[in-house]
């Protein structure tokens, strides 16, 4: 037996056995994939793992995040910082091998997963981060970013929309240093996959533009190698199609039985015998050497780099200097974009959010973005600075086409490159769409700006389909996620510092309907999610709360409410930055005495957990029909005279 089979056989032995001790995973990718990834990792892969995050390390994906063990016993061969005893404690409680692929938790994993399909998108993200960084900073004999970026997917992978829409996306763009490592094995949970698919995997990918290559026999390390090899010369993005069988040496290989199994003490000796390997968590001397030189490789390589970068920054000093400064977050003046926007005062939020986009940009050279098709409507592009293309790849503004959920996970990949400022854009009735990818950047803790627009009643004409008055709601449920509701350019651009100081997504809200001037409204304030806008008493008898839109209402409604009551207004742009404030704060906002009446034009019951006890939300319990969104908005009854009505009788009562 070579050592390249006996390699595979200890990583297909060990990794059957962290599943079988945790009695939990996924043993029939882990097995029927370990070729592929081990002439991956043993071949081709680029990384050092004394520095993992070096920036030109090749990307590694797993969108198939059940495939996890695998995954973990190969970052331990190879040594990263993950010991057979992590290995032991896989899917424990507090573990650095959790069930599925964590960012910022085991070394060397680029990015969360687990729901299939994201990942796809997320290595589309990442390739075009890594053509954008290309074009800005190689020069003839510098090649200063030059990696691929892999993505690991199986057949459920691309059964879902998001990967779909994303392999699109990267055919139309050529991204031709992503690779594609399909492992198909025609089977999933439910049975044979000819039960839910049929298609031409092969004839789908030539037209959306990619380059196919096929593996007959994806569990033999050579042919896998080969195919690698070709793959990395490709002009296109090229898919590999590795035809491999799931569960391979088991009893129950070949079918939907080993999926989601782990094998018993008995089958598990039995499995080893086969492999000829005796020990439990072990990793022989020369299966060890033999990993580790493609370790030392990756080192070396690395080496090799910084002084072809301390060369560079010799001959080429300003754009060593622009690579130096690409990243830096520290020099963004977002006082000067107040100052630089408010000339646009009284205008809506999404034409303000336009001008303020543009001024972030000039100060942040690593801001990219895009839209889902809708960049005329919701204005979120960035001014003199190009559409990104094959042909132009020094574009900022990212054509998305119709694709909502690629363009929410794509934008993740961009920001987990490194670093870069990210920013996505729909109708929020679209946000839907995007929940899943949202979700996933929340909990990554990305810094990427979503602007949705058209928010609630006043999207008029396009009827109750375009009426988001849910959504806000499902945005602020994403734990982690900060949504910023603004009533002016001041409350808009705090959003945008939130998002970049804080490292953490932030959903704008955006009026499609021109916003009146407000006094008074205050940038620290709206940093803090809330802050009073007009104070009658420190121990009001009413605190009238609010966000966008509403705000200008809640302030026409205090001048009617003060002729028989104290009352105070509070703009809230945002909950969840405001419910990180001290309880000093927070009750010095809103009096706990004080009857509280929050008024917004959505469904949302978030801010009666977070305001007083005796607060009432004033909100919107149907949709509307179409027509011009001031009289739908009036039909609604958000109206000065319908709100102190409400207030009104809630006091009787």
């Amino acid at each position: 037996m070579n050592i390249a089979q006996k390699s595979i056989n200890y990583l297909k032995a060990i990794s059957a056995e962290t599943i079988s001790h945790a009695k939990s995973g996924h043993t029939g990718v882990t097995l029927g994939a370990s070729s592929i990834l081990f002439a991956f990792f043993k071949d081709h892969y680029n990384f050092d793992a004394s520095d993992s995050d070096f920036l030109n390390r090749d990307r590694f994906v797993l969108s198939a995040g059940h495939a996890s063990a695998l995954y973990y016993t190969l970052l331990s061969m190879f040594g990263f910082d993950i010991s057979l005893q992590d290995l032991k404690d896989f899917r424990s409680y507090g573990s650095k091998t959790p069930g599925h692929p964590e960012y910022r938790v085991t070394d060397g994993v680029e990015v969360s997963t687990g729901p299939l399909g994201q990942g796809v998108a997320n290595a589309v993200g990442m390739a075009l981060a890594e053509s954008v960084m290309e074009e800005r900073f190689n020069t003839v004999g510098f090649n200063i970013i030059n990696h691929h970026t892999y993505c690991f997917a199986g057949d459920g992978c691309l059964m879902e929309g998001v990967a779909q829409e994303a392999c699109s996306l990267a055919g139309a763009l050529k991204l031709k240093k992503l690779i594609l490592l399909y492992d198909s094995n025609n089977v999933t949970i439910d049975g044979p996959l000819n039960l839910a698919n049929k298609e031409n995997t092969a004839k789908k990918f030539r037209a959306m533009g990619w380059n196919v290559i096929k593996v007959k026999n994806g569990n033999s390390y050579s042919a896998c190698t080969r195919a690698i090899s070709r793959a990395k010369k490709s002009t296109k993005p090229t898919i590999i199609i590795f035809k491999t069988t799931i569960g391979i040496g088991t009893d129950k290989e070949g079918t939907s039985a080993v999926h989601g199994a782990f094998l018993t003490e008995p089958e598990l000796q039995a499995f080893k015998e086969k492999l000829r390997v005796k020990e439990s968590f072990y990793i022989p001397s020369d299966v060890r050497e033999f990993c580790m030189a493609t370790t030392r490789r990756g080192k070396l390589n690395h080496e090799k780099w910084n002084q072809t970068l301390a060369m560079y920054s010799s001959t080429h000093p300003e754009l060593y200097k622009s690579l130096m400064a690409f990243f830096d977050k520290r020099k963004i003046n977002f006082e000067r974009i107040v100052k630089n926007v408010a000339k646009y005062d009284g205008q809506s939020t999404r034409k303000i959010n336009h001008y303020a986009l543009s001024e972030l940009a000039y100060q942040c050279p690593q801001l990219i973005g895009g839209t889902a098709d809708v960049a005329p409507s919701t204005l979120a592009y960035i001014d003199n600075a190009g559409n990104y293309s094959f042909g132009y790849k020094r574009g900022k503004n990212i054509h998305y086409g119709v694709r909502e959920h690629a363009m929410g996970a794509v934008s993740n990949g961009i920001s987990l490159y490194e670093d870069f400022i990210t920013f996505d854009s729909t109708f929020l009735a679209f946000s839907n769409y995007m929940i899943p990818a949202i979700r996933m950047r929340a909990m990554m803790k990305l810094p990427i700006l979503s602007f949705f627009t058209h928010d609630s009643l006043r999207v008029g004409q396009d009827g109750p389909s375009h009426q988001p008055i849910e959504q806000v709601g499902q945005l602020r449920a994403i734990v982690g996620n900060t949504v910023f509701r603004p009533c002016d350019f001041k409350e808009l651009v705090a959003g945008y510092e939130y998002c970049i100081k804080n490292m953490v997504p932030v959903s704008l809200i955006l009026s499609r309907q021109d916003l009146p001037h407000i006094e008074k409204t205050f940038y620290d304030g709206a940093l803090m999610g809330g802050y009073i806008l007009e104070e009658q008493s420190a121990k009001p008898d009413i605190v009238l709360v609010g966000s966008g839109s509403e705000v200008a209402l809640i302030l026409e409604a205090q001048k009617e409410l003060s002729k028989k009551h104290t009352v105070n207004v509070v703009s809230m742009p945002s909950l969840e930055a405001f419910e990180k404030q001290p309880s000093a704060y927070k009750s010095k906002i809103l009096p706990k005495d004080a009857v509280c009446f929050y008024v917004e034009m959505t469904n949302d019951t978030k801010a009666l957990k977070i305001l007083p006890k005796n607060s009432f939300l004033f909100g919107v319990e149907k949709y509307e029909h179409s027509g011009d969104g001031n009289v739908v908005a009036e039909k609604a009854g958000f109206t000065v005279k319908a709100l102190v009505k409400f207030v009104e009788a809630k006091l009787k009562n």
